[in-house]
């Protein structure tokens, strides 16, 4: 009688260096009832590694004014807070308004102030085209892939000298490597990503945690 199991193959390091990288971070209630919440909605959130990323650039750009394009459940938005001064604002942007009674309630359960968010609910395409430029010193882009050239475009022209872009699924949901990849959310992905390489005030990274982060900072 042959033998019919199989056995599951072994994490690349890759792997194993990705869950080291969100094992090595240690979330607060808040961020794991916003986690729980984000299950129960369907909604995605970024990965314990690439919050505490976020974190680090938004404290590295001592950010006082920052944008989030995709509020979700309020999961990265706390991650951003978090970076942030006291007196800094998050403006953040949502169809959704689902989305923001969940992360309004993410941002009481940590405490955090009333003032120190400003939630938006609208399409990202349009609220943008209202924001002051070169006002703001991060814009964390979170939204539908196939807008990602658009929102690219919007971030550089809101971002003051020496402020940061990160951009957040920058894989495309791993097609972004594959050339035989040619569907419209990996094309615009790349497009997004060329745009940032191409321009000369920005300096580029790729960072492989989560879904993979974009970050750019702006020339002073």
């Amino acid at each position: 009688m042959s033998d019919t199991s199989t056995t599951e193959p072994a994490p690349s390091r890759a792997d194993q260096l990705a869950a080291y990288a969100d094992a090595a971070i240690v979330e607060d209630d808040a961020l794991r009832s916003a986690r729980a919440r984000a299950e129960e909605l369907g909604a995605t959130t970024v990965s314990p590694a690439a919050g505490a990323l976020l974190s680090l650039l938004t404290r590295i750009a001592d950010a006082q004014h920052v944008v989030e394009i995709g509020t979700g459940v309020g999961v990265s938005g706390l991650w951003l807070l978090a970076g942030m001064p006291p007196g800094g604002v998050l403006t953040t942007i949502d169809p959704e308004p689902e989305h923001h009674r969940a992360a309004r309630q993410a941002f009481a359960d940590a405490g955090v102030a009333p003032g120190r968010t400003r939630l938006i609910t609208g399409a990202p395409t349009d609220v943008l085209t209202r924001l002051a430029d070169e006002s703001y010193d991060v814009v964390f882009i979170d939204g539908p892939l196939l807008s990602y050239p658009t929102f690219v475009a919007e971030a550089v022209r809101m971002l003051r000298p020496g402020g940061v872009v990160v951009l957040n699924n920058a894989s495309a949901g791993g097609t972004i490597a594959d050339p035989q990849a040619t569907d419209p959310r990996t094309l615009a992905t790349r497009e997004a990503a060329t745009l940032i390489a191409d321009d000369d005030r920005l300096i580029p990274a790729v960072v492989p945690v989560g879904s993979g982060l974009l970050a750019a900072a702006k020339a002073r």
